[in-house]
């Protein structure tokens, strides 16, 4: 099968908005609901479908709000965490299931990690891939990120109306060649210069003499895939969820602190600069029922760049705590 090859796209009327999404496997048991990060889409999990589907697994994996096929809403408050975990949860009644095992990459993780925290009953299980599970701020994030790593830091500079959006979408080819490649461009980028800025992506995007590693982990084919959707439907879309980073904060006051009582599998990368393993190493404080593996030489783009050994902790944890 071709790495580009996707099952049907499908469509939902969910929580006020559509969702595209992409279904494998047979329809029984807990199905796995996959939720991708920025800037990607449900066919960065291309390969974890197929191997899940193969393995008799229900999955399912959406172009997120904001993204793809999906509906793009202009309220940037409409990209907040209620509505986000409210999409899933609505997704699961279009479905006809009542609880999922919900995985998430970059924002998606930080999505499924408060799906048991404010979708409780709907929530049977959580795999974090990269992104840890973490305690409420005791600050405004946006604040902290602000006086840490400076006005230049990628997510402060998308709180800006309109001038990420405008960089990125300037040259989309040239923007998903500089974000989807291997570790090196992110350690970078957190180990800047002697008195620069960290992760100041802006500023590396426009110093990057467009080189794409021979090793890079995705075909021209795969990278088509990303540059064609981002080329139709902008970047904003995805960054309005970082613009919802201090609404959040405000509206998770008294949410839980801890999950218990519930399975949860935590997958971190050796080498992301940006969710670093160190990042994870509180959780097991945090969490009643947590098993943690960390993947050897894999940077951020983990199910893509290490599908095979993602998939294999995925399915060997499934199989003992979800057994069909």
């Amino acid at each position: 099968m071709p790495t580009t090859e996707m099952p049907p796209v499908q469509r939902a009327k969910v929580n006020g908005i559509e969702l595209a999404y992409y279904e494998a496997g047979p329809r029984q048991g807990v199905p796995v609901v996959l939720c991708h990060g920025f800037p990607e889409l449900a066919f960065s999990w291309r390969h974890q479908i197929r191997a899940l589907a193969d393995a008799g697994r229900w999955v399912i994996a959406p172009d997120q709000r904001g993204y793809g096929g999906s509906s793009r809403p202009e309220p940037v408050t409409d990209y907040d965490m209620a509505h986000l975990t409210g999409d899933l949860a609505s997704l699961l009644d279009h479905l006809g299931a009542e609880t999922a095992i919900f995985c998430g990459h970059d924002w998606g993780g930080i999505v499924v990690w408060q799906m048991p925290l404010m979708h409780r009953d709907r929530t049977a299980g959580v795999i974090g891939l990269n992104t840890p599970f973490l305690p409420r701020s005791p600050a405004d994030p946006i604040a902290i990120m602000r006086n840490r790593f400076g006005p230049d830091m990628y997510i402060v500079w998308f709180q800006t109306p309109g001038d990420a959006d405008r960089t990125l979408g300037a040259d989309v080819g040239r923007t998903m060649r500089f974000f989807m490649r291997r570790p090196r461009v992110l350690q970078a980028a957190a180990a800047p210069p002697e008195g620069g800025p960290t992760f100041a992506f802006k500023d590396l995007l426009g110093q990057w003499d467009g080189t794409y590693e021979p090793d890079a982990f995705l075909s021209e084919d795969e990278l088509a895939v990303f540059v064609d959707t981002f080329r139709r439907t902008g970047f904003t879309g995805g960054i309005n969820w970082y613009r919802n980073f201090t609404r959040n904060w405000e509206c998770s006051e008294g949410l839980a602190q801890r999950i218990d009582d519930l399975p949860c599998l935590m997958i971190t990368a050796e080498n992301d600069a940006v969710l670093t393993p160190a990042m994870a190493e509180p959780m097991p404080m945090l969490i009643g029922d947590l098993e943690m593996h960390m993947i050897q030489g894999s940077g951020h783009w983990t199910q893509q760049e290490k599908p095979a050994e993602v998939n294999r902790l995925i399915l060997d944890w499934l199989d003992r705590r979800f057994p069909k």
